[in-house]
């Protein structure tokens, strides 16, 4: 790929940002004072509608992708409260996702949970919840603690499995049909987000296990939704689980989920054609759309509704610490100073961006340090220095530059414009960055295997603010992209992780935080603001997007669809 010396100059007209619709809140306050509907189908294109499910077995130990689509039937021991949604009058936007604010969780097939010591925790399962019946692979029966004790163990005893993951448990175990007991070695802070709303939380019967769990065709769950077609490269369909056990209320009376008889998940790679597929109403949401797009959307469109959301997901240029150039700090701190990210807000975003997001997304309050506090060290990282990136380099030995090819997927087209600005950059220092396009399922690979080249664009994003250090610099971590390498930074990360006392904890990972920034393992990027965009005729909606560890599942059991708005509108 050649860098495009003028993009910066064609991207200079383009306008700020775009306002957010201020009815939509209201709009979905009203909706949800109306009588549901039963029936239909609701399309959606996801965060990542991009990119299709590597695996189906949990025990494989993928992440985002993998709990997008098997959590519509695999569910956890925990999820969230969806009434205290900003669309149904609450202080939430639940769109990040792997992050559950405290006072927002709810029980999903756990029914209630308390410390019986400080080392014990007792689990009350729901009771009445049951697995349907899967032609060829099972009978439909009751859910009960055993099928969570032999996920956990199955998981536990993956060979794929990361690395000290489930380490803090000693053992769990089923003390009768519907209790649990969580033994633990030593408290750890997100012991909730490691099995029980996180990416490896979710329960999967052994039955689905003995007629091959990685084949979808025996997919089967608790869920509200039971997987029935895989087109691969276009669609998952998902079919409404006729014995699920959760209902919603509205307006005094409860009614039974889902509503909806189908969900079908669409892979649409081109941005311009999921925008089509939603102007001509084949998609009933599109979950994330560029500021540039939802201007357009909007005048073409003005039947749509909105929701801004800033993007957990910031680009940023790994460099290998264990490789030269980058194991020299100036070298690394450079390549940041080179880079004009303001110029980014403003131009490419449309200043719909913000600076600082991570590895501490500001949404994550007590545990991020706004840019303008941090300490010098990290606030000259964001401010554009070409002059001090050459000086630096000329001190650790490059006074001519060097050249290092840079690994990207291919499934963001937003990245693949933005790395060529980056890259014409960093030339004016001298630095010369060989973009290097790989499929999604290679790219991956190359970095879980920690085989990634000495610059490898990632957008793992910070999950919640107990993990996000952990997994993205922790020795071995699948995702340390960078290959960060710090006894004292890993041990002190576990300090905060053992550390029961909230505000201590939080000053701990704060500390860190500035640490990391202003060692440059990467080059950190802004975050763009996002927007999510569905018909009015979805109803009960509010642009929520996830309830942790990227599942959709329960928003989307939801949702009805308004079959004679639809008429009404000419769809």
């Amino acid at each position: 790929m050649k860098t495009n010396r003028n993009l910066l100059a064609r991207l200079a007209p383009l306008a700020a940002g775009i306002a957010m619709a201020a009815a939509a809140g209201t709009a979905q306050a009203q909706a949800h004072a109306e009588t549901p509907k039963y029936g239909g189908s609701l399309d959606v294109a996801t965060t990542s509608t991009g990119v299709a499910t590597l695996s189906w077995d949990l025990a494989d130990w993928q992440a985002t992708l993998q709990t997008r689509d098997t959590g519509q039937f695999y569910e956890q021991l925990f999820s969230v409260d969806l009434s205290k949604a900003k669309s149904r009058g609450g202080k939430y936007p639940f769109t990040i996702s792997g992050w559950q604010p405290t006072d927002a969780v709810r029980g999903e097939l756990a029914e209630s949970w308390n410390w019986v010591t400080p080392l014990v925790l007792e689990v009350k399962l729901r009771q009445g919840v049951k697995f349907p019946a899967k032609q060829g692979v099972m009978a439909e029966r009751e859910f009960v603690a055993d099928d969570v004790v032999y996920s956990f163990n199955r998981l536990n005893n993956s060979p794929k499995k990361t690395q000290g993951y489930y380490d803090h448990l000693d053992k769990v175990e089923a003390k009768d049909r519907h209790t649990l007991v969580f033994t633990f070695k030593q408290f750890l802070a997100d012991w909730d987000y490691r099995f029980g709303n996180g990416f490896f939380s979710g329960i999967m019967p052994r039955e689905v296990t003995e007629a091959g769990g990685g084949n979808w065709k025996n997919a089967n769950g608790t869920g509200p939704f039971m997987l029935t077609n895989v087109a691969q490269g276009n669609s998952l369909t998902f079919t409404r689980n006729p014995i699920y056990w959760d209902q919603e209320v509205i307006g005094g009376k409860p009614y039974k989920l889902p509503f909806v008889d189908k969900l079908t998940h669409r892979v649409i790679k081109d941005e311009a054609t999921q925008q089509a597929a939603l102007r001509t109403g084949k998609l009933d949401i599109l979950s994330s759309i560029s500021w540039e797009a939802a201007r357009e959307l909007k005048k073409s469109t003005p039947q749509l509704q909105w929701n801004r959301w800033l993007s957990m997901a910031a680009a940023r240029v790994a460099l290998r610490v264990d490789t030269k150039p980058f194991t020299d700090v100036r070298v690394r701190r450079a390549l940041n100073m080179a880079v004009n990210k303001q110029e980014i807000i403003d131009k490419f975003y449309g200043g719909e961006g913000e600076m600082f997001v991570f590895p501490m997304n500001p949404a994550y309050v007590g545990y991020h340090t706004p840019l303008k506090d941090m300490p010098a060290s990290v606030q000259e990282l964001f401010k554009y220095d070409p002059a001090k990136a050459r000086k630096l380099l000329a001190e650790a030995g490059y006074p001519k530059g060097f050249a290092f090819k840079m690994q990207i997927c291919t499934c963001t087209t937003e990245q693949m414009e933005l790395m060529p600005l980056v890259a014409a950059y960093l030339e004016m220092v001298g630095v010369r960055m060989e973009i290097v396009p790989m499929e999604y399922g290679a790219h991956l690979s190359a970095m879980t295997s920690h085989v990634n080249g000495a610059g490898y664009l990632t957008t793992v994003s910070d999950v919640n603010p107990t993990t996000s250090l952990r997994i993205n610099f922790g020795k071995g971590q699948v995702y340390n992209a960078p290959m960060w390498n710090d006894a004292r930074f890993d041990a002190r990360v576990a300090d905060a992780l053992a550390e029961r006392d909230e505000p201590r904890r939080q000053q701990i990972l704060r500390e860190l935080t500035a640490q990391i920034v202003e060692q440059a393992p990467a080059i950190w990027m802004p975050a763009p603001y996002r927007y999510t965009a569905w018909w009015p005729w979805v109803k009960n909606y509010g642009g929520e997007l996830f309830v942790g560890a990227g599942r959709s599942a329960p928003i989307h059991a939801r949702v009805w669809i308004d079959q004679d708005l639809k008429k009404t509108l000419g769809f």
